[in-house]
């Protein structure tokens, strides 16, 4: 490698407080050549807030493929970059993937200054299991896309994780409860480290009544995290949460593909998820109850 190349920083940055940026993340805004920023407005606010005047120009979604090029050129050139996003972390659900990823195969130096994450700081709070956890971004964008990977959480066994805007955490939680059991417990963190940080541990029903009734419950930025479900690990018991998978995926797939869905999620034999995919198949149609009675 050439010790002529700059270096690329990935500084994360405050997620609300300001008073969150460490003092190594203040003095290499400082220090670098250029700054590569998610929203330039926004960025701008901090650095006036601690008089830092470094060029900044705009690297987010819709430009960063192209963006990263003339930035690794700068690298090669000798320049350093700071990268940043709006606020945390960047690359947790924020652009800038693919300029670490062409800087490292150009074997320019890629320096990580930690700081403030929206993840971790929600984890840290919420009083669920955090080893292991699975972070799975933003839950997507349609109802649903949203039921069908709320389904492929549903048997998880450990604390998963996701981001939600304002505008949809209301219709997110109807999807959830339209799939996970209503008595599953999750945490809503909601404007962290900011004037109304709200982080609330409730069954998915209760959160949901919360955000349904309160205005303020659907303003901000938030993170959501569900509890792990209890599984049997027994592959001869069907439990009524393999059962309402099942039903949830017979709704949208042929009944070989809902097996087989189901078998892959749940480790049960695809055998004895066939049996009772037929029999709820045979029930639906004859307009019986389709439930499973389980022993107590």
């Amino acid at each position: 490698m050439s010790t002529d190349y700059g270096k690329l920083y990935v500084v994360a940055t405050p997620i609300g407080n300001l008073a969150d940026f460490s003092f190594r993340g203040v003095e290499i805004l400082k220090q670098v050549d250029l700054i590569a920023a998610e929203d330039t407005r926004h960025v701008k606010m901090l650095l006036q807030h601690y008089g830092i005047s470094n060029r900044v120009i705009a690297l987010h979604q819709h430009n960063e493929d192209n963006a990263a090029k003339g930035l690794l050129q700068k690298l090669h050139d000798g320049q350093s970059i700071a990268l940043v996003s709006d606020a945390g972390t960047p690359l947790l659900s924020d652009p800038g993937l693919p300029l670490v990823k062409m800087a490292k195969e150009a074997h320019v130096d890629v320096v990580p200054i930690p700081g403030a994450c929206a993840l971790i700081t929600a984890l840290s709070a919420s009083g669920l299991p955090v080893i292991p956890f699975s972070f799975e971004g933003f839950s997507p964008r349609t109802s649903s896309a949203r039921k069908t990977f709320f389904s492929a959480k549903l048997l998880c066994p450990t604390t998963w994780v996701f981001y939600e805007s304002s505008h949809r955490i209301l219709a997110s939680l109807q999807d959830m409860a339209e799939v996970l059991p209503l008595d599953r417990q999750i945490v809503i963190a909601r404007e962290l480290t900011k004037l109304h940080e709200t982080i609330v541990k409730a069954s998915l029903a209760n959160a949901l009544a919360l955000v349904a009734n309160d205005d303020n419950m659907r303003k901000g930025e938030f993170v959501v995290l569900v509890e792990g479900a209890v599984i049997d690990k027994s592959d001869q018991v069907i439990t009524p949460e393999h059962q309402r998978l099942l039903e949830i995926l017979l709704k949208e797939c042929s009944t070989k593909t809902a097996v087989a869905m189901a078998a892959e999620i749940t480790g049960i034999r695809k055998k004895l998820l066939y049996q009772v995919a037929l029999t709820l198949n045979d029930e639906e149609d004859s307009g019986e109850d389709a439930s499973i009675h389980f022993p107590p």
